[in-house]
């Protein structure tokens, strides 16, 4: 049996820190606090893995959310809890949440329209909510099936998430009906 410890290179065996170096040298075992972040962190992972498989597999999504905890975790003895956020000065209510979603996805509207030449205004306009508002649902989704795997989803956490899928669709369908008033005079003047 090979022993994963050593690595032999050029009939020399090179002894790599292992097991046997930590007892050795007399360390401790990781307090429990850093016990409890990292099985915190495999079960993130874990859920995310599972949520990333099930979603057409990202795995930059993953590497996205795990950099910016790391990061996080490491700004925080110096800047505080969730600096990269606080940083960027993102608001992370119900309503800043909802904003972003709703501005980030109908900026795609002219784009979209622009592939679906052959149809007229209105139904390429509910193709695209139909589009947009399904990946809306689905987002959603998995973000309630990460955070309820980690038995985080309930008080705020649930009502927050409720009003901002809430305000959320209240925002793509003043979108549509923004669109919708819009489009009446260009097509009587154009």
């Amino acid at each position: 049996m090979v022993n994963p410890t050593s690595l032999k290179s050029g009939g020399k065996v090179a002894e790599l820190p292992g097991a046997d170096d930590t007892a050795r040298s007399g360390a401790v075992a990781a307090p429990p606090r850093v016990q409890a972040r990292q099985q915190l962190n495999t079960a993130i992972v874990q859920a995310s893995m599972s949520v990333a498989i099930s979603s057409g597999n990202e795995p930059l999504a993953l590497l996205y959310k795990s950099a910016l905890t790391g990061i996080n975790e490491a700004l925080a003895p110096d800047f505080g809890p969730n600096a990269i956020e606080n940083a960027t000065g993102q608001d992370n209510s119900p309503e800043g949440t909802a904003g972003r979603i709703v501005s980030l996805s109908t900026a795609f509207f002219d784009a979209f329209k622009a592939q679906n030449k052959g149809m007229d205004d209105e139904a390429v306009l509910q193709k695209f909510m139909d589009t947009i508002q399904g990946g809306v649902d689905q987002g959603f989704k998995e973000a309630r099936g990460i955070l309820d795997g980690l038995q985080v989803l309930k008080g705020d956490i649930s009502s927050n998430i409720d009003k901002t899928y809430e305000l959320v669709r209240q925002g793509l369908q003043d979108f549509a009906a923004g669109k919708r008033a819009g489009e009446a005079p260009a097509a009587g003047g154009g």
